[in-house]
């Protein structure tokens, strides 16, 4: 905001009214600047420790982590019972290799080669250079004799060209693509240096489109059993497609991840997606308002709210706002203790605690928070009142407490969204690397595939065995 002073003449003396007018002005101006300062600095004070930017939005300037949790008087690292991943000796190695003596080292006498002795044991654990295979088909040419009909014998499924890649090829090729998110040109490198075989760029794009292909029965079996789940994570982030911003959709639980690339990032891309219109469940988000269209019950993501209290605490001293930081940070550790002890819920008396004592911090709160005044030359606006970022939080916290406090009710609700965070970083790592997406039907394909490899992985089974399974045409199905 840059207003220019009133003019005044140093020649000409005012009279009382004109000083009153511009000391008015000055006043004004200075409340607006005062305002436009406050404003930066809100802006300036937000990192990804008290606010939703991402950490990569830091910049050199990263704010010192800071630990809501308690301290729990263990000793850093690995704790006892944990299991490690020791290199240890095998019982049958693959070679032998005796290192024989010719002579005393001490007399230098010869040794007998064929006399009985010792053997100290140090075994290297290496890989052998990988070449790559071929493989031959031959289908039988034969003449009837009593006929004369041509018969030939039938090669296997899959084997159609004279000279092709294998299905272990393909699944290589989409593991380092799509899971190690290498872009084009050092996937080439790499499959080149490591396996001996030159690819060409169409031959790759070829390769994923037949891995996409062959998904599609999984991707429809995905989106089935996420309608019937009774908890499922959603969220959504941007992401490039040709120069547009284009949204990256995920639905998700423990064990089954679903990506959606669409154009739109509300309800048309979450109809899109084809989860959202038929699930009955509950809805982990981010408190999108987009979602509340849709599910039964829905939970919201505690994560968010602690950063949103956080900077209200440090940036505008609202000390209600500790007070519910504290509060959620209590009760979500006595939920860790009660589910160890195989408990459902938290007993009614600490249901009853914990709400009424979430109530109180959010009634006393209301006097802390300062009340947002017009300019007095303000023209009137239609809509809402601006209100301080604080008592917009506040009335959020307040009108939406069930879903808040959902995870000290039911402890299959998460006390966090943090499951679909987690499958969308991924997404947000290949946008680092290769800058976007080149069509929106590369971005679809990549979905979908992210989708078979995030739930592989998540069923704990090997990434290129199945890779290499969904190529042949028989992709694995999650019952």
């Amino acid at each position: 905001m840059n207003k220019s002073m009133p003019p005044t003449k140093a020649s000409k003396p005012c009279t009382l009214e004109q000083a009153l007018e511009i000391i008015q002005e000055l006043q004004q101006q200075l409340i607006d600047l005062t305002a436009e300062n406050k404003k930066l600095r809100d802006q300036i004070a937000k990192n990804s420790r008290n606010s939703s930017k991402p950490p990569s939005s830091d910049g050199y300037q990263k704010p010192k982590p800071k630990s809501l949790r308690h301290r729990s008087g263990r000793k850093s690292g690995g704790q006892k019972g944990h299991p490690g991943s020791t290199l240890e000796m095998v019982e049958h190695p693959d070679y032998l290799v005796n290192h024989e003596i010719a002579a005393c080292l001490n007399c230098g006498r010869p040794l007998d080669p064929e006399a009985s002795g010792d053997y100290e044991a140090r075994q290297v654990v290496d890989v052998e250079p990988i070449k790559p295979r071929v493989t031959e088909h031959r289908a039988r040419i034969q003449q009837c004799p009593y006929c004369g009909h041509i018969n030939k014998g039938d090669f296997p499924e899959g084997v159609t060209q004279p000279v092709q890649y294998g299905s272990r090829i393909g699944s290589w090729v989409i593991y380092f693509s799509h899971y190690q998110l290498l872009p084009y040109k050092r996937l080439q490198e790499m499959m080149k240096d490591v396996f001996g075989v030159a690819l060409s760029q169409g031959t790759i794009s070829n390769l994923q489109q037949r891995c996409h292909h062959k998904l599609e029965p999984f991707e429809q079996t995905i989106k089935e059993q996420l309608i019937q789940s009774e908890v499922v994570h959603f969220d959504e982030t941007g992401m490039r497609v040709n120069k547009q911003l284009h949204w990256m959709h995920v639905a998700c639980t423990d064990s089954l991840s679903l990506y959606h690339l669409d154009p739109k990032r509300g309800s048309i891309g979450m109809e899109a997606m084809g989860v959202l219109p038929e699930f009955s469940g509950r809805a982990i988000h981010d408190h999108l308002q987009a979602y509340y269209q849709y599910a039964d019950d829905h939970g919201l993501c505690n994560a968010h709210h602690l950063r949103e209290l956080i900077y209200v605490l440090e940036q505008y001293e609202q000390s209600w706002a500790g007070r519910l930081i504290d509060c959620l940070i209590e009760a979500k550790e006595e939920v860790e203790q009660c589910r160890l002890k195989g408990k459902q819920s938290l007993p009614h008396p600490r249901l009853t605690y914990y709400r009424r004592r979430y109530s109180r911090i959010l009634c006393a709160g209301r006097d802390e928070i300062p009340v947002l005044l017009e300019p007095v030359n303000a023209k009137p606006k239609r809509g809402r009142k601006k209100q301080h970022k604080a008592k917009n939080l506040h009335d959020r916290l307040r009108k939406h407490k069930s879903e808040v406090l959902a995870f000290i009710e039911d402890f299959n609700v998460p006390f966090d969204n943090n499951l679909a965070e987690r499958d969308l970083r991924m997404n947000k790592a290949k946008q680092k690397i290769s800058g976007c997406f080149r069509s929106l039907e590369a971005g679809q394909r990549f979905a979908r595939i992210r989708s078979y490899i995030s739930t592989i992985r998540k069923q704990s089974l090997n990434v290129v065995d199945s890779l290499s399974d969904a190529i042949n045409g028989s992709p694995f199905i999650p019952q």
